[in-house]
């Protein structure tokens, strides 16, 4: 088997630029799967779509899909994993000599790309390769949840998101409420004749953020974000109904932090738990950096695909943000990184 990645004519860079000139936030996947499918054809792979299913108040968003890449008739041993949508709001693509810049670049497309420039080495070298791209990860997972029902046997997954190019050895898990106050409206001016269900629902706020949190010694604390609060009718109504929405990051069992925020509530509001996803350990490879990640990913829900691995080009600090980028050498590296890992893991 040869060393020489240079035997790949796929070029990572103009992939990316390919990927991100199609918007593809959650819900809105269909159009990038419909180019990843026939590009990855063109490419001789044998290609599956799978439907992904939208949720009631997207249905108007379209098709969406999963697209898996294979060699016709093969089991693969190691298979390439991460998302095609992004969060909103899309920014277009642009680029200098050094850097990619625009919505998905780093988060995931750029990975993407590098995926299957590595893919296509290592399928050369004859080690059998499979490809994954999911829908719906930066919403509820909904895509690796469709995929991990139609495993294909893989002895390993490397899943990627922006990791500076290092092995994670750990990723937070999330666990997501909505805490809903209710009350009775009236006029202001007389707040005895009322009962406000936004004071209720900022009495839970403020015990929350006052929580001591689970911590574990080696990956950092649970983090605690309220990241929505909507409630009330207008500033001279006493507001009958409010809502929240909080995300906890998790670094071990969410029994305790979920029994936390119950408690919190009681007699204020009502919790409903709407996502769980679960706190992971990790591998490392000798050899190669490593860093504990504080975001989750899609690696517990496939958890029929192989001992997982998370590993990708960019920086998480960029991501989400209006300033997301990716240096072109990072992704070039990771093109490198990916078939090192891969021929580490095969070999």
């Amino acid at each position: 088997m040869t060393n020489d990645t240079s035997r790949t004519s796929l070029d990572p860079v103009g992939l990316t630029r390919q990927l991100c000139e199609i918007e593809s936030t959650t819900y809105h996947e269909g159009a990038v799967g419909d180019f990843l499918a026939d590009f990855l054809r063109a490419r001789d792979w044998e290609v599956e779509k799978t439907p992904v299913e939208q949720p009631p108040e997207s249905a108007s968003a379209g098709p969406r899909w999963n697209v898996y890449g294979g060699v016709k008739g093969q089991t693969p041993d190691l298979v390439f994993s991460t998302h095609m949508d992004t969060v909103p709001p899309y920014i277009p693509f642009s680029e200098d000599a050094d850097f990619l810049y625009g919505r998905g670049v780093c988060d995931a497309k750029g990975i993407l790309a590098a995926q299957v420039a590595a893919a296509e080495v290592l399928r050369t070298e004859g080690f059998r390769i499979g490809l994954l791209f999911v829908s719906g990860e930066e919403r509820d997972s909904a895509g690796a949840k469709a995929a991990n029902l139609a495993a294909k046997g893989s002895r390993y997954l490397i899943n990627g998101e922006p990791t500076d190019n290092k092995l994670a050895l750990a990723s937070k898990g999330a666990l997501r409420a909505v805490f809903r106050a209710t009350g009775k409206m009236g006029h202001s001016a007389y707040p005895e004749l009322g009962e406000s269900a936004v004071h209720k629902l900022v009495a839970v706020m403020a015990k929350l953020l006052k929580l001591e949190l689970p911590v574990t010694e080696d990956v950092g604390p649970s983090t605690l974000n309220i990241g929505q609060i909507h409630g009330g009718h207008a500033p001279n109504v006493i507001a009958d109904k409010a809502e929240a929405q909080v995300l906890v990051r998790l670094v071990g069992d969410s029994a305790p932090v979920r029994k936390a925020l119950v408690d919190a509530a009681a007699g204020l509001a009502e919790v409903d738990f709407t996502l769980e996803i679960p706190f992971v350990r990790l591998r490392a490879v000798e050899g190669l950096p490593t860093v504990i990640v504080k975001f989750t990913t899609d690696i517990p829900q496939l958890s029929n695909w192989g001992q997982p691995l998370l590993l990708g080009p960019g920086s998480i600090h960029v991501a989400h943000t209006p300033d997301e980028r990716l240096a072109k050498k990072e992704l070039i590296d990771a093109v490198d990184l990916y078939v090192k890992v891969a021929r580490k893991l095969l070999v």
